[in-house]
Formats: structure tokens, sequence, C-alpha cells
């Protein structure tokens, strides 16, 4: 399984680095070329012909951030398409995408454009704890703890499976889940502010490197590889120093343009 990350922040922002200015952008992983994971940055990241090879797009959540890039994405394929882009989502999220977002007023209505028997963008309505095959990899969303519903993922294909926490706070089922998996092969947890930060963390339910450390071992597998990803840019080093403190063997954080190989 190859994860390439197009975008790994909880915001967009262009931050000053050594090397010059660097763009760090909301959250979106492309799997195996094929398989979107959250939709925050597509189009600033993947070309046209790499846009085109997306078959399945999967959401977490309804959130700005995790679905902004969608509609420029079935924009950009609705003149060329072979086949309709299979957007994964529980039934909130489907819901919120026709009446928010693909309503013929923020924005045109991809799930009948450009003909209704033949639409760029077709819904798959996800369940909670009941895997589905999206391709060639098997995805079980899990039920996790934020402000609006909102899923975690295991996503396995034949040799090696990830999770991915979502936007999440405190939660149990998905660490339940991931202890009964045993291809896990890595974790993508989130950690959006500092710890100093706590109280707004708690209050719009995200987390910070303390409880970062905490739902981490939940898993009870501490040799396992941990990507730290979510990081509001205004907070990225911040939240990193504090994770680096914390003695956790295989902790990485995660860049844009990265490719994890599980």
């Amino acid at each position: 399984m190859h994860i390439r990350v197009l975008g790994c922040h909880g915001a967009d922002c262009l931050v000053d680095a050594t090397e010059g200015p660097v763009r760090q952008e909301s959250c979106g992983f492309l799997i195996d070329d094929s398989v979107l994971l959250d939709a925050g940055t597509i189009g600033t990241r993947l070309t046209l012909a790499e846009q085109r090879r997306i078959r399945f797009v999967l959401l977490s959540h309804l959130h700005f951030d995790h679905i902004k890039g969608l509609p420029l994405l079935v924009d950009n394929l609705a003149e060329q398409f072979v086949a309709p882009v299979t957007v994964a989502a529980t039934k909130p999220v489907i819901q919120g995408l026709i009446d928010h977002v693909f309503n013929d007023q923020v924005y045109p209505n991809f799930f009948k454009l450009p003909d209704r028997e033949r639409p760029v963008m077709q819904a798959q309505v996800l369940h909670p704890g009941k895997p589905v095959m999206l391709d060639h990899l098997e995805v079980i969303p899990v039920s996790v703890n934020h402000t609006v519903p909102t899923v975690g993922y295991i996503v396995k294909d034949r040799g090696a499976a990830l999770l991915y926490s979502g936007d999440t706070y405190q939660t149990d089922e998905i660490w339940s889940l991931g202890r009964m998996t045993p291809e896990l092969k890595a974790v993508f947890l989130e950690s959006s502010f500092p710890d100093e930060m706590g109280q707004l963390a708690k209050k719009s339910k995200h987390l910070t490197p303390s409880l970062f450390l905490k739902e981490f071992q939940k898993l009870e597998r501490p040799d396992l590889p941990i990507y730290a990803y979510h990081m509001k840019p205004e907070f990225h080093h911040r939240i990193e120093e504090q994770i680096s403190r914390l003695g956790i063997k295989r902790v990485a954080f995660l860049a844009e343009e990265q490719i994890v190989t599980l």
C-alpha cells in the first residue's frame, strides 16, 4: 500500500522554511493512485491525468477542510470521464454534501451532472462497523468522537492495514478494532493543538500531544509506527516538540508530498 500525502494539516497556510516558502495544506491522502482518503487537497497537488485515476473518494466527515477539494475535482473531470467517481461516506456526510455543497447554489449538483443517467459523481453510503471493498482495498468505517458525525477508518490491502483516526477527541472503538487487526502496519493519528490549548481541543474535540499519547497507548502496540497529522500550521512546531518529548518509539510527522509505504 502506497500512501501519497497531498495535504496533512488542519488548515492551509504558506509557511517559511529554510528552503523557502512551503505550502501546508488540508488533509488528502492518495492510496495506490486510485482511492483518495479525505478531500481537503486534490487539484493543487495532482495533475489532471492523476485526478482522472481517482475512482473512489473516502470521506471521514463533512467539515470544510476535509471536503473542499471535491467540488473542483469533479468539475475538472466533468468534460472527460470513463466512469463516475464514487464518493463513499456515512449517510450524514452524503446528505450534507447534497444539502449544503452540491445544491446548485453553492456549487452545481455533480451527482446529476453532466447527465442524470451518467453523472460524474455517485454516492456510496457507508455504515460504521461494516466492511466494504473500494477497488482493491477493504475499508472499515468506525465512529469516532468529534463535533459532527465522523468516522475513522481501517484500510486494508492483501498485506497491510492502516488505522486512520479522522478528526477525533478521546475515543475507544477504533483502538479496539486496531488491536484485533494483526496486519496493522501504521497509525495516522491527529494532533491539532498544543497541550496549553487543551480547553479549545476539548471543546472542538481534537487531540493534543498528551492525549495523542494516551490514545495511542490504547492500541497496546508501542513498536508500531505512528504518524502525527492534522496539526494546525500555526502550532506545527510546538506540537512536534511536545510529541517528540513523549518517548514514543516510532513516531513521525507527516509532510506534504511524502510517500508512506506499508
